[in-house]
């Protein structure tokens, strides 16, 4: 994770991305071990300053978004996104262009987020309809969140993990 710490003390207070930071295509579903454990880290630095720069609530980030796959895909469009409109070699008004989608971006997180059932203080998987013919699953029941830092370093461990057994 980001070594960086600011006046507050806090890690990822000021966030950087490492350089050279390129914009690319990030496909979740294709992505090898070593690729996904950079995704990871490189996607939850770059959250963990977003949603304290822009002051964003729990509402459209919440703490356990890495365990939604929607707010993962969303978050990483836009994070890619990011990537492109401040690059150097980028047009001078690309930013503008960012804040605008990010705009957009807000609204469907905070969708993503309702209809997910993650909070601030507990997580529960979203909610999958059952289609007609499929078998019922049982409610998802919520969990705790007691340590936000140690559940996503577990959370990527594991998919890091299942990677590479695959």
């Amino acid at each position: 994770m980001n070594d960086h710490t600011g006046d507050s003390g806090d890690p990822d207070d000021t966030w950087e991305e490492p350089s050279p930071a390129r914009a690319r295509v990030v496909d979740w579903r294709r992505l090898g071990a070593d690729e996904a454990e950079h995704e990871w880290l490189a996607l939850n630095a770059w959250v963990n300053w977003l949603r304290r720069e822009f002051g964003l609530p729990a509402q459209v980030i919440p703490p356990a978004w890495h365990r939604h796959p929607e707010l993962v895909w969303e978050l990483s469009a836009l994070h890619q996104h990011w990537l492109n409109a401040y690059d150097p070699a980028q047009h001078a008004s690309a930013p503008v262009g960012w804040l605008a989608d990010f705009h957009a971006a807000r609204h469907r997180l905070r969708d993503w987020v309702a209809a997910s059932g993650t909070r601030l203080d507990r997580d529960r998987p979203t909610r999958i309809t059952t289609w007609p013919g499929e078998d019922p699953t049982d409610p998802p029941e919520d969990i705790p969140i007691t340590h936000r830092d140690r559940d996503f370093i577990a959370f990527v461990l594991a998919d890091v993990r299942r990677r590479r057994d695959v």
